[in-house]
This record gives structure tokens, sequence and C-alpha cells, in this order.
């Protein structure tokens, strides 16, 4: 009885919003899939977002750990949402949990490795994100060691023991062996000015799908930290852009701005990935308008 009345009134409050029809599929009937259709499901999801990284993609942070977040913004639409281990404080259980959420939801998963460490790199591969992207890449020897971690051979060194990233046995495994070197997007972060004099070399790599853009740490790497703008970090930048042009890689930047004057800042330099905003300052943002907004009305 309870799970009916659980379910009829799930029903009404989605009634009434305007993708009742999508989102009562994905909420009350998540189950249904047989493993071929969760199979090709997982596999259309990560293949889609693979072959659209020449156009313009939009995604959006995820650093607490809690996965609820993920959840929901994992259902609202973006490309993708970035969850990043680097500088967060969540665990391998939290990143799961996230990848989980934000898959439930249609949407691929990017996750920035907290090191350049082969077993950290195979703990992640393991859980099945869509994309990964390696931070603080500044030679071809770094870049090349980087896709050997996560690449199966003949091309990498990847290890066998997968989880999650099989559905815990429930998908066939050879398939996806057979699938993953080729379907799983890797990324590179451009964060420092080594890895701008080097990126003519670095782009040479054939299994780097992307680069990120880390203006912040770019900026610090010339001693001028957070000057995301200055002339010299935009000097670095244009030239680096220049450079992915010419060899037809995407290009994407991480933001934790969601100032349109900022995003389409980036957008207008050439840059067709962006990453924008952030869970923690989605909060802290709405929760600081609210009470600027309920401080005016106590005064009337």
């Amino acid at each position: 009885m309870f799970v009916i009345l659980f379910r009829y009134f799930v029903i009404l409050f989605l009634s009434r919003t305007q993708e009742y029809g999508t989102i009562e599929a994905r909420i009350l009937k998540p189950s249904h899939l047989n493993p071929t259709e969760r199979k090709a499901k997982t596999h259309m999801i990560r293949k889609d977002f693979k072959g659209r990284l020449h156009e313009n993609l939009i995604g959006t942070h995820i650093s607490m750990p809690d996965s609820i977040v993920s959840e929901m913004l994992g259902r609202l639409g973006y490309d993708f949402v970035w969850i990043d281990t680097e500088h967060s404080e969540m665990t391998y259980t939290n990143l799961r949990n996230h990848l989980t959420a934000v898959n439930a939801g249609g949407t691929p998963t990017l996750v920035r490795l907290s090191m350049h460490d082969y077993n950290h790199v195979k703990r992640v591969m393991e859980m099945g994100p869509d994309a990964i992207l390696f931070p603080m890449i500044n030679t071809p020897e770094e870049a090349a060691a980087a896709m050997s971690y996560c690449m199966y051979p003949p091309e990498g060194m990847r290890g066998f023991g997968l989880l999650r990233a099989v559905n815990y046995g429930l998908d066939d495994m050879n398939e996806y062996i057979a699938a993953a070197n080729r379907d799983t997007c890797r990324f590179i972060q451009i964060e420092t000015e080594t890895a701008v004099k080097n990126l003519p070399e670095i782009v040479k790599n054939p299994y780097i799908d992307g680069y990120f853009f880390g203006p912040c740490d770019l900026s610090g790497s010339i001693g001028e930290l957070n000057q995301v703008f200055g002339e010299r970090t935009q000097k670095l930048i244009r030239e680096a852009i220049a450079i992915l042009k010419d060899a037809g890689k995407p290009i994407g930047v991480s933001t934790g701005s969601i100032d349109p004057e900022v995003t389409g800042f980036w957008h207008d330099l050439g840059i067709n990935i962006i990453s924008t905003g952030t869970d923690y300052d989605y909060i802290l943002q709405s929760a600081r308008q609210n009470l600027a907004n309920m401080k005016v009305i106590m005064k009337k």
C-alpha cells in the first residue's frame, strides 16, 4: 500500500511539470531495461558524447561529495557533468555514487583525476566514467604515460579488473574490452607555460581526444596567479588555441563563473567545450540572493 501511495504522489507531482513523460519514465521505470537494452543505452551515452566533441558542448562541475546534487544536475540537460577529484574532498565511494547518479539522468560523466598515478587511474576507470581528464600535463612524455594508463594493450597498459564499467558482470566483458579504448574520451589539461611551449609535440599523440585549459593555474605558472585575463596569460592561451585549431582538436575550458560575459569571452576565443559553474556556488549564490531579497522585504 505504501508503495502504491508513494507512486501516486510522485506521479501527481510530476504531472505538474512540463517534462512529465520523460521524468516519469526515468524515475518510475528505471529497472525495466533488459541487459541488452541497458548495455546499448550505456554505449550510446558514451559514443554520442565522443562523437560530438567538435560541437558546442556545455558542462558543469561537481565538487561536493553528496550525489543528490549530481542526480539533479544530471537531469537538467547539460552535455556532460564534470566530477572533480583533484581539488575536492570526495572519496572513491563518493565518485562512484556521482557516476551512477549522473548517468541515471542520461548525461555523460567527465572525471578530472587527482594525480597521474597508474593505480589511481585504474581504480577510476573500473568505475566506468565516460570521459577522464588528466590535469597538469606538461610534456609529450607525460601525455604518453597518461594515455597508456587508461588504455588496454596493445595501445596502453591498463590492467583488467572490471566492476561498474561492465555493470558488475551483467555486460559482456570481451565486448567492453574491445570498445573501451575506442569509446572512452581522454582529455588533458593545459595549465602551465611549459605545456603551451610543448603543445606542438603533445598534439601529435593520437589518443588524446581533446584539451582543456586551466586558466588560473596557467596564470600561476608565470607568477600571476588568478590573473586569468592578464595580458601574458591570454597571450599563452591564444597561442595554444592556434596550435590546437591547426591540429583540428576539440578545445575546452573550465570556469567557475556563470557570468555570460565571462563564458561568452571564452567561446569567442574559439573554445567549443565550456564547463561552467559549480555545485557549491549555485547554493551559495542563490542563498545569498534570497537573504538579500528577504532583508529588503522585512524592512517594508
